[in-house]
């Protein structure tokens, strides 16, 4: 028992006492920045060699909620007109928040991305309850989404937890591109939750299906019958760009230690 004292005092603090000036390292992949003076005349590399179609032309725009953020864009572009950061600050409560344009920095989209529903915040802004749906998903978000009750991140400190039901749950979050076997699935949970519920679809192939988009083995109809609260992009996001996403949409700022 004496030893294990001791390597836990050598280990010291492990968990991110401030989430909102947590910093990645600069190899990290998070918010794009584009810009569109640098494009060559007729250049289209980019838009031919994303593999999600997340990236247009005249203006140059890249949508976060499409991006498996594989990088092929950043390494093919002749000029450097798209370049990632290691910002991870990338949720967004609107669908179309998530299509970044040339010029827009992270601090402003990290300001203005996110907004708060005032009945939410007021029931669920010190206890929100969640239960997971991996609706076909390869299990890297899944992954990512478990880390975030780690002992780094203690998402748990901020009365965010996952439970094992929907029934004890305030919302639904959605991992996967929603194949067709557990469409039924997905719906069934949602009913399950009561009302007020949240719906936060996290990543890529959440949000818009992804690498399979265009997949006859999809059902995302569900998707015109709820509304989603929350998008977290990312293929697969970081723990830090989940509960940097909640914190905001609760409006709920942790106690510094």
């Amino acid at each position: 028992m004496l030893e294990l004292l001791k390597l836990r005092r050598r280990h010291g603090r492990p968990v991110i006492p401030d989430i909102e000036r947590a910093e990645l390292m600069s190899t990290f992949h998070g918010f794009p920045v584009l810009d569109e003076s640098a494009c060559a005349a007729g250049c289209q590399a980019c838009v031919e060699v994303c593999p999600t179609q997340a990236i247009t032309k005249e203006p140059l725009a890249l949508d976060l909620g499409r991006c498996i953020f594989c990088m092929e864009c950043e390494r093919q572009c002749p000029s450097g007109a798209i370049s990632f950061s290691s910002a991870y600050r990338l949720g967004a409560s609107d669908r179309e928040q998530l299509v970044v344009t040339s010029g827009l920095s992270a601090d402003t989209y990290a300001e203005e991305a996110v907004r708060s529903r005032q009945e939410i915040v007021a029931l669920f802004g010190r206890s929100l309850k969640l239960r997971q749906v991996s609706a076909a998903g390869c299990n890297g978000c899944e992954l990512e989404l478990a880390a975030c009750g780690n002992v780094n991140f203690d998402m748990g400190r901020f009365g965010i937890d996952f439970v094992a039901s929907p029934r004890h749950a305030d919302g639904i979050v959605i991992t996967g591109p929603v194949s067709r076997n557990m469409a039924p699935a997905l719906m069934d949970a949602y009913a399950s939750v009561p009302e007020p519920k949240l719906v936060i679809a996290v990543g890529a192939c959440a949000i818009s299906g992804g690498l399979f988009r265009e997949s006859v083995e999809l059902n995302r109809e569900g998707f015109n019958q709820f509304k989603v609260d929350l998008f977290v992009p990312g293929c697969p996001p970081h723990p830090l760009t989940f509960i940097h996403a909640l914190l905001s949409y609760l409006t709920y700022i942790p106690v510094k230690s």
